[in-house]
Order: structure tokens, then C-alpha cells, then sequence
């Protein structure tokens, strides 16, 4: 079974910066993609950035320019760099692992923008 576990949500103001860690474990295969999932109660998840291994990144048009994805496969590990975040961008924040043809995924973590 994999597990995925996402850190670093928290309280921000706007025009802030956050960075987001997210870490796929306990198969002992590499994930052949993983991803960044937004939600926020009472409306659909959104895809905010996927990051196929060997392949560019790609990003949901409300955040590019603002957020970058990266990550090292070698360790089952992606970030998520948000800057220049909005109150729009308050959600939690999914993390998902394409991992022996199946997705895995994380709690989440909260982000709150807001002064």
C-alpha cells in the first residue's frame, strides 16, 4: 500500500509565498506521476499542477506564473512553490501518486490566505 503525505499549509497573507512538500512511500516503486489537487468545500477538486516523471510540468491557467512544481523521483518526493498567493487560493491542498497503474492520495493540507 502507498501512502502520501503532504506538509507545509498554514496561515498566510495575501501577496505571500508558501511551499507545499508531498511524499509517496511503502510500495518501493517510483510513482510515474504525481500531482497537486485543490478543494475547497462545496465545489469540484481542481487540478493546480501535475509533474509526470521524465516529462514538464503543467499547470491549471489561475496559477501559472504564480506556482511551481518540482519534484525528485528518485524519492517519491514533489513540492509545490506558491507565491504571489490570493485569497482565491485558499483550499486544501491534495497530493496524488500515479503509482502501479493506480493513484494514491494524500489528507491534504490547508492553506488560508487571508489578512
Amino acid at each position: 500500500q502507498v501512502q502520501v503525505e503532504e506538509s507545509g499549509g498554514g496561515l498566510v497573507q495575501p501577496g505571500g509565498s508558501l511551499r507545499l512538500a508531498c511524499a509517496a512511500s511503502g510500495s518501493g516503486r517510483r510513482a510515474n506521476a504525481m500531482a497537486w489537487y485543490r478543494q475547497v468545500p462545496g465545489k469540484e477538486r481542481e487540478l493546480v499542477a501535475t509533474l509526470p516523471r521524465g516529462g514538464g510540468p503543467n499547470y491549471a491557467d489561475s496559477v501559472k506564473g504564480r506556482f511551481t512544481i518540482s519534484g525528485d523521483y528518485t524519492k517519491n518526493t514533489i513540492y509545490l512553490q506558491m507565491n504571489s498567493l490570493k485569497p482565491e487560493d485558499t483550499a486544501v491542498y491534495l497530493c496524488t501518486a500515479w503509482v502501479a497503474n493506480r493513484w494514491f492520495w494524500g489528507q491534504g493540507t490547508l492553506v488560508t490566505v487571508s489578512s
